[in-house]
């Protein structure tokens, strides 16, 4: 296997739940500020010009952060990361798919409208006249969190998973573009520390 990556939070994503399998994948840097992700040779790995992709050894192509993890949790049951069980599993995917939908879309739509606009304007789909309220909406999709958490030690509850990667993932870029956790999510910052602390071992 080889994927396919680079810079941003979704390949950082992918890298980190690889390496806390303890698997080790030989990397293809994709220059995306360069707009290499977008050439005819990378839209024929990716049609959809993103990274990462994950090449397995037959020469198929798994693109999208989800598909990866999910073929990878398969490959490499060990330690669990998404679930052991039909329970555990659906957990993680509803709490993943909370995560994308009140955190992810809206934080990264901000972000292209705004501090990423001149990087993404010819790219993709931005809307600067609303980018204030993505990120307006990002921030009010973490109090939510803040509030569901309780006294939860992580997002689904005692250990890991591919939810609390997906999450620091994204609390770490939006320190970088304007955009952190809301002071007023203690429960989070807390969150964040012990999961910064856990992937040291790793990444």
């Amino acid at each position: 296997m080889k994927l396919y990556h680079s810079i941003g939070p979704n390949p950082r994503l992918v890298r980190l739940f690889a390496t806390a399998k303890g698997l080790s994948l030989p990397l293809v840097e994709i220059d995306i500020m360069a707009g290499e992700n977008r050439q005819p040779a990378y839209l024929a790995i990716n049609p959809t010009g993103t990274t990462p992709v994950l090449e397995l050894e037959d020469g198929t192509r798994i693109a999208e952060t989800m598909a990866i993890c999910e073929y990878l949790e398969e490959h490499c049951p060990q330690p669990v990361l998404i679930g052991s069980d039909a329970r555990e599993r659906a957990q993680a995917r509803m709490w993943w798919r909370r995560v994308d939908q009140m955190i992810v879309h809206p934080m990264t739509a901000g972000f292209r409208g705004a501090e990423g606009l001149e990087m993404f304007k010819n790219r993709v789909a931005c809307y600067p006249e609303v980018s204030e309220r993505y990120k307006q909406e990002a921030a009010h999709g973490w109090r939510w969190l803040e509030a569901q958490l309780g006294e939860a030690v992580f997002i689904c509850g005692k250990r890991p998973t591919v939810v609390d990667l997906l999450l620091l993932c994204f609390a770490d870029f939006g320190d970088l573009v304007g955009q952190p956790i809301p002071q007023d999510c203690r429960r989070l910052h807390v969150w964040v520390l012990r999961m910064r602390d856990w992937c040291k071992a790793f990444e």
